[in-house]
């Protein structure tokens, strides 16, 4: 991890990933990789959930009506969101040099396009598999590690399991928390500041919205395998609320539909890395042990 970082995220990251061996189905959390940039990975299996939330959950919009879904294939997902380490070191310090923060925050202030522009530089490093950003159901699948309730910890928010409110513009519900873990005000956390889900995923809930994949749009009624965003649309999807919401705004199934020209101080986003499966002895095929980006 980077050397500049001002929590134990190394530390962090690799105890939540260890702390969740065999936790969850078909032991998600098990099967794990860091690459060069000091991206962190981890195996999420295949498996059925309901996404959306229920009539009543506080916060909920109209958009979010249940639907069982079914992930046939399972996926690497990147443990943090990309920090502003990571960014520098692919996309160069000028691309976004009017951002000033330091290097375990989360990239903010990217646009939807600026996130596709990183995962073809990455991808362009050659090695096996591929870079991408997450479709919208396997962002909740793995947001969700096997919960069926509001958040990954309960049904209610609370200021010690993510990041929000942390602003005295908007609702202020967690100034006083984040004061005493010395966050500054009115920005995000450094990542992996708060517990991980089952799963070690850090701040899923919050923190910054993450761009997925999908093209905005209502999801289609019955049970889905495997589904995508429409076609086409005029916005991106954006997933887990932010730092300056209040805590109804970071529930698992939150949504939201953004440009994806938009550069906003609340966003940024996390990878998943496409790539073989490891087989049933828990080794990968070929030159996994290499950094997958080939460095």
């Amino acid at each position: 991890m980077h050397s500049s970082f001002r929590h134990p995220l190394g530390l962090a990251v690799i105890a939540g990933l260890l702390a969740t061996a065999g936790a969850g189905p078909a032991a998600a959390g098990r099967h794990q990789f860091v690459n060069a940039l000091g991206m962190a990975f981890v195996w999420i299996p295949p498996g059925t959930f309901v996404m959306g939330s229920p009539p009543g959950e506080a916060g909920r919009r109209p958009d979010e009506g249940q639907r069982e879904v079914t992930i046939t294939r399972g996926f690497y997902i990147q443990t943090t969101e990309v920090t502003l380490a990571q960014w520098r070191s692919v996309m160069g310090r000028s691309f976004f040099s009017r951002f000033r923060g330091v290097d375990d925050e989360p990239v903010t202030k990217a646009s939807w396009h600026d996130a596709q522009r990183f995962v073809d530089k990455l991808n362009r490093r050659g090695g096996s598999g591929r870079y991408r950003l997450p479709t919208e159901a396997e962002w909740e699948y793995a947001a969700r590690a096997g919960t069926p309730t509001v958040y990954p910890w309960g049904d209610a928010a609370v200021c010690a399991k993510a990041m929000y409110g942390n602003s005295e513009r908007g609702s202020g519900e967690c100034l006083a928390y984040a004061a005493a873990q010395g966050i500054e005000q009115e920005r995000p956390a450094p990542v992996g500041s708060y517990p991980p889900n089952a799963w070690g995923l850090y701040d899923m809930n919050g923190n910054v919205w993450e761009w997925c994949e999908d093209w905005y749009g209502p999801y289609p009624a019955g049970p889905a395998v495997d589904p995508r965003g429409p076609g086409h649309g005029n916005g991106r999807v954006r997933r887990g609320g932010n730092w300056f919401d209040p805590g109804t705004q970071i529930r698992s199934a939150s949504r939201v539909g953004e440009h994806p020209a938009i550069r906003s101080p609340f966003t940024g986003f996390r990878l998943v890395w496409a790539g073989e499966a490891p087989d049933k002895k828990g080794f990968w095929p070929g030159d996994f042990e290499a950094a997958p980006d080939g460095h």
